[in-house]
């Protein structure tokens, strides 16, 4: 399950903008849909360079990637898979940087009946469902079970799990009321849409979270000037805005 946001300027004929800059794809984890769209923005507004994303479970990408899909940047939900890619040459060597920490949250939409202030709570009788990420594919999912596991939970909310392809979907789940809470990222979770509790982060592996320029990608200038803005100043501020915490290679440089 994947998702599609372009962004394009807002001077001049699309046709003049295709032929002159072209179009960058950016393959991007699932937590990052909302972010990104900020983010996008802001970078198209200083570029002129048309962004689209492609948001799905970071596994899935990682695959798509593999069989060649044409993407430009790959912004994944944690560090191994751009690892792997870059081992196995699909990631430009020295590109890769960590631009995120993530956080993990348990969310209660508005509607839904279980209102829970403890993780433990999540194996009470009036919680019924729960929406994870299915965890091979998708590192917040993966986070979530270790959570699970390292509370002691595992067992008694397991046969409670509804596993979603993404952590989008996972939210979708809840939100539809088809789960009575989620496990989520903390970044895709908006002000007045329910309630959360965090889970603490020393309970799962740290969700660091990496991005890389794709070794097949036609526009690598435009590609590195991404990275760039994701890492500078200005990035990593909006990136915090959102919930997530600042990347280990976070730059000094000025923006593009």
């Amino acid at each position: 399950m994947a998702m599609l946001i372009l962004f394009a300027p807002s001077c001049g004929s699309r046709d003049e903008r295709t032929a002159s800059e072209g179009e960058l794809v950016i393959a991007a984890a699932a937590n990052l849909s909302t972010a990104f769209a900020a983010l996008g923005q802001k970078f198209t507004e200083r570029t002129s360079t048309r962004l689209r994303f492609s948001f799905g479970a970071t596994a899935d990408l990682a695959r798509q990637i593999e069989n060649g899909a044409p993407f430009d940047v790959f912004a994944s939900a944690d560090v191994q898979h751009v690892e792997e890619l870059e081992r196995k040459g699909f990631i430009e060597s020295g590109t890769r940087a960590v631009y995120a920490r993530g956080r993990l949250v348990v969310w209660m939409p508005a509607g839904s009946g279980a209102r829970i202030e403890r993780l433990e709570e999540l194996a009470d009788a009036r919680v019924t469902k729960i929406a994870i990420a299915k965890p091979d594919i998708a590192p917040y999912g993966r986070a979530a079970v270790e959570a699970l596991r390292a509370r002691g939970l595992w067992e008694a909310v397991e046969p409670k799990v509804v596993y979603a392809q993404n952590v989008a979907q996972a939210a979708q789940f809840a939100a539809s009321g088809n789960a009575d809470v989620a496990l989520l990222p903390r970044s895709l979770l908006k002000a007045g849409e329910g309630s959360f509790i965090e889970v603490e982060a020393g309970l799962h592996s740290p969700i660091e979270q990496a991005v890389g320029v794709v070794a097949a990608s036609a526009r690598r200038e435009a590609a590195h000037a991404f990275i760039r803005f994701l890492l500078s100043e200005e990035g990593q501020r909006l990136l915090e805005s959102y919930g997530y915490e600042r990347g280990a290679n976070v730059s000094q440089t000025k923006t593009p």
